[in-house]
């Protein structure tokens, strides 16, 4: 199978004024292509600093973090660029809608950014609401939605480009347990359908329990997965 995340005795160390922080400590392991995978631990944990090296948001102290391939040390900004918008999908806990576009200007914006005209971009952001069941809200604002459609439009802007990878920061964070659920249930959708790689990060038991693996990290070192 083909390795799209590879994290090879991954060091992750801040400054943070006269101290120094390691949040992660020799953190190793690959997700191949079509898993359904949670990565899980506790507050402080450095469960987000892995979620910002598989994003390439972040670059290690030392080791090697190796996405679709390619190693992102050796990147430049530019390049890293054109790798997350390609390469990556992102969910965030909070949707990060833009307030002042409606829903299908929030989907087409990833589409911007690859220069397709306007026309495409536009049938691209449909078909995507309309898999996750949203064709008939594309003209309201994001302040007209419910939390579970805009997470609904959160997730249609992120497959809307195709990523092999679509990376979950506590998507269901801010959700009831049943809208939760069906929100869950959406990522299993994609990932059976679609054969796309889908990481979560969460603290929450239950969410890395209802991934076919779970990968749990303690005190920046991974305890099981």
């Amino acid at each position: 199978m083909e390795k799209v995340v590879s994290l090879h005795d991954v060091v992750r160390t801040y400054i943070m004024g006269d101290n120094e922080v390691k949040a992660l400590r020799g953190v190793s392991f690959d997700i191949e292509q079509g898993e359904f995978v949670s990565i899980m631990g506790p507050s402080g944990s450095g469960k987000s600093t892995c979620m910002n090296m598989i994003g390439c948001l972040d670059r290690p102290t030392s080791g090697i973090v190796k996405i679709n391939g390619r190693e992102t040390a050796k990147m430049n900004e530019k390049e890293l660029s054109v790798l997350r918008n390609q390469t990556i999908g992102f969910v965030f806990q909070q949707y990060h809608l833009i307030s002042s576009m409606n829903v299908i200007e929030n989907v087409m914006l990833p589409l911007k950014y690859q220069k397709l005209d306007r026309r495409l971009r536009h049938e691209k952001a449909l078909a995507a609401l309309e898999s996750v069941g949203l064709a008939e809200r594309i003209h309201h604002k994001p302040h007209e939605l419910s939390g579970g459609q805009k997470q609904r439009v959160a997730i249609a802007r992120a497959m809307v480009t195709q990523p092999k990878i679509l990376l979950a920061d506590e998507p269901t964070g801010a959700l009831d347990t049943e809208t939760g659920k069906q929100v869950m249930e959406m990522f299993r959708k994609i990932n059976s359908e679609n054969n796309t790689t889908i990481i979560i990060v969460t603290h929450d038991p239950r969410i890395g329990e209802s991934t076919k693996r779970c990968i749990r990290i303690l005190d920046g070192q991974i305890v099981e997965g």
